[in-house]
């Protein structure tokens, strides 16, 4: 009998297979929705050169502000930094709430709109562009933007990740769950990766490069919406999960949490993957058609055969964590992503075709992304599992918020460290009011950093104990 037994003796029913659908298709809306802000919007500042000019008119400073940062890049960063520090705080009170709604079902009800709305708002200069542009009230605009996407992006997904530990009422259900939506945000970053297509398609039709992205993000925005809000509609939270707010504060919540030594290790590795991460989904722009000297539409073929391929490893990574456990796993794929940087640093220097060299790449990363997709939310629920039936708390949240937390500061770190790498060596397109246009120097060097943080990931996670997590777990449910 595990601790949620004991505190409710009333068991919830097991939640039906269809409403995992349901449940895992939230997770494709905000995949889609955050997906433009994520991985576009240093391309849509900093434009890569086409057809012989810039591909967007300037709207932002481009230049370094302080230092070697630009103004995207403190932007970013400042909206990550946000966003993580926020993190723990909607994971406490998530855990808190009383709401007759559902403690997480409710946080998903208010953030779904305001959460779509911002991540088109994020593409849409407000003072002009180009020669026209005011370029310190766009820059205070984006700031304003990208801050309140990300406050609401952590409203709606802090507690959604919560939420499938307390769906999954065992570790293998658990792991069902982490695969769906592993699934569903392959597919809503599958589809956010045709971007570039459905802007070509509307280029096509006589509308200027940016006014074609922005309508994509209008489309994105719609679409991301309406999935994020199926949960909320068709999911009883009362009915499927043992729901137990904590009284515990902010504070005492924090602390008792990251004191599980453990699970610290655990979040420092999971925050080398996300800067890492970061390089991979905001650099390959770069790669393919700085280093490479490929069309921009290529980015979004690259995409479709990473997930596809990576769709295939799905069931051998079930079957293999069950078998060589989760640790290992995470360390393997760590290494191939290494491996996937080392191969970038050397494209156009290679002897082969460019569509080959990016061919390949998208294979080095389709097994890292499997992994790390499926492997780390299932390993989190456990963990809060057996620290709820150590102690008798369901903080749920706060491991969830804490993890995020920890994901989001390596995001910003990503976003501070790439657009100040990639402004070296570029240089001025006077036919673009000015725009700046990125070189190769710049984006090579982003390949460098990038191996180095995979290599810290391996080291942390070596330090992981996987063992007593999963021996807690197998004493509960004997």
């Amino acid at each position: 009998m595990n601790a949620a037994h004991v505190q409710n003796p009333t068991l919830p029913l097991k939640l039906p297979f269809g409403k995992k659908i349901i449940y895992s298709l939230g997770q494709l809306g905000w995949s889609l929705g955050s997906y433009g802000a994520a991985n576009f919007l240093n391309q849509y500042y900093l434009p890569f050169n086409e057809n012989g000019q810039a591909l967007y008119p300037k709207m932002i400073h481009q230049g370094y502000v302080i230092g070697v940062l630009t103004v995207i890049g403190l932007a970013l960063w400042f909206g990550r930094v946000f966003d993580a520090v926020t993190d723990p705080l909607i994971a406490v009170l998530s855990d808190r709430s009383k709401s007759r709604f559902g403690r997480r079902r409710s946080f998903l009800g208010i953030s779904a709109f305001p959460f779509a709305l911002f991540s088109v708002l994020c593409f849409v200069p407000l003072f002009g562009s180009g020669a026209n542009a005011n370029t310190f009230a766009n820059g205070v605009w984006l700031f304003v933007c990208i801050t309140l996407l990300y406050w609401f992006m952590t409203m709606y997904v802090t507690p959604f990740f919560a939420w499938m530990s307390e769906l999954g009422h065992d570790p293998d259900e658990r792991l069902q769950l982490s695969t769906m939506i592993s699934i569903t945000w392959a597919v809503g970053a599958m589809l956010g990766a045709q971007a570039p297509v459905f802007q070509g398609m509307f280029q096509s039709s006589g509308r200027s490069a940016m006014e074609a992205f922005q309508l994509t993000m209008i489309l994105f925005g719609v679409v991301s919406f309406i999935f994020m809000i199926l949960p909320v509609i068709f999911i009883d939270e009362k009915k499927y999960c043992v729901s137990v707010p904590s009284d515990q504060g902010f504070f005492g919540s924090i602390k008792s949490v990251i004191s599980d030594k453990n699970f610290f290790v655990f979040t420092l590795s999971d925050f080398a993957y996300w800067i890492s991460l970061y390089f991979i989904n905001n650099g390959l722009m770069y790669y393919i058609t700085v280093l490479l000297g490929l069309p921009k539409e290529t980015y979004s073929f690259l995409f479709i055969v990473m997930f596809l391929v990576s769709f295939l490893f799905y069931i051998p990574v079930n079957f293999l964590a069950r078998k060589v456990g989760r640790r290992r796993l995470l360390i393997i794929a760590f290494c191939l992503f290494g491996f996937l940087f080392a191969f970038c640093s050397l494209f156009g220097y290679m002897p082969l075709p460019p569509m080959v060299q990016a061919f390949i790449a998208a294979l080095c990363a389709a097994i890292p992304l499997a992994v790390f997709g499926i492997l780390p939310n299932a390993m989190i629920s456990d963990m809060a599992e057996a620290y709820a039936i150590e102690t008798g708390e369901h903080k749920a949240g706060v491991f969830f918020g804490f993890r995020t937390f920890m994901s989001k500061m390596g995001q910003s770190i990503g976003a501070v460290i790439l657009p100040s790498l990639v402004m070296i060596g570029a240089a001025k397109d006077s036919a673009a009011g000015g725009s700046e246009i990125v070189g190769a120097l710049g984006v090579r060097l982003t390949t460098f950093c990038a191996l180095g943080f995979c290599a810290l990931g391996v080291v942390l996670l070596l330090m992981y104990n996987e063992k007593k997590v999963q021996d807690t777990l197998a004493k509960a449910h004997q």
